[in-house]
């Protein structure tokens, strides 16, 4: 059984930042899942021809079950609201998506609040930190039906602002159902390394490989975690012609 999480960049590639069908169809079907979880991804986005990104990807991989779950409205970077879940399926979104090969029963959504404030954040090209909006989160819950037993799974991409990333974690971890018979792996980018991962979620990794960027990564952001004795694993991380990050595989 094959885990990935990616973080797909509107389906974009960096290098032209263009979206083009063919290509994303590409990176997609050659990571091979079973069950794969999605971060940015675009719906029905002027960026991205307005696409389907997540129907899309399900053709690629050859997924019966998918879902897209918006965390807001509009377009990051433009004007947007906050995503609620009663929007027209047509609405131009942005969130995040999970895709299984695999019987899917359960589905729940988990809504992230971001920062309630503008705070500081130094990014890349700025001398001083420029104050930023942070954009709502979201995450999704869901009971599989794999070949070797029920899993439950849960997918996010959480704010990269410190410590508000964790104060989501944390939230999110509280919502999920305490630990039962069936194991449970976490995927997606939580935007902060393996050790605190780890610490705030008391999870283990299944794939211990740097992400983040696509060209030559330093940092893993991105986790597949359990708080099962699944294995044994071979994780890797794979880079593709979309993204500026790589994606993180689990063999099981």
């Amino acid at each position: 059984m094959r885990i990935a999480t990616f973080n797909v960049l509107g389906g974009r590639s960096p290098a032209d930042g263009r979206y083009d069908e063919t290509r994303f169809r590409t990176a997609i079907s050659f990571l091979d899942a079973d069950l794969l979880a999605l971060q940015e991804v675009d719906h029905r986005q002027a960026r991205s021809q307005e696409a389907d990104l997540t129907s899309i990807a399900a053709q690629a991989m050859g997924a019966t079950h998918h879902r897209f779950v918006a965390a807001l409205t509009g377009t990051p970077g433009h004007p947007w609201t906050t995503a609620s879940g009663e929007e027209p399926p047509d609405a131009a979104a942005y969130g995040i998506a999970l895709l299984s090969r695999y019987e899917v029963r359960g589905w729940r959504v988990v809504r992230l609040p971001g920062a309630p404030l503008p705070v500081p954040h130094l990014g890349s090209g700025h001398r001083m930190p420029p104050w930023v909006r942070d954009e709502p989160r979201v995450a999704v819950v869901v009971e599989v039906e794999s070949p070797h037993g029920p899993l439950a799974m849960v997918t996010t991409h959480l704010s990269f602002l410190h410590p508000w990333n964790s104060r989501q974690l944390r939230r999110l971890m509280a919502a999920l159902p305490p630990p039962g018979s069936h194991p449970l792996v976490l995927l997606g980018d939580l935007n902060m390394g393996p050790r605190r991962a780890g610490r705030l979620t008391g999870m283990r990794p299944l794939a211990s490989c740097p992400t983040f960027p696509a060209t030559v990564p330093q940092v893993q952001i991105d986790h597949i975690l359990t708080s099962a004795p699944l294995g044994p694993a071979r994780g890797r991380a794979v880079r593709l012609p979309v993204s500026d990050h790589r994606a993180l595989v689990a063999d099981l």
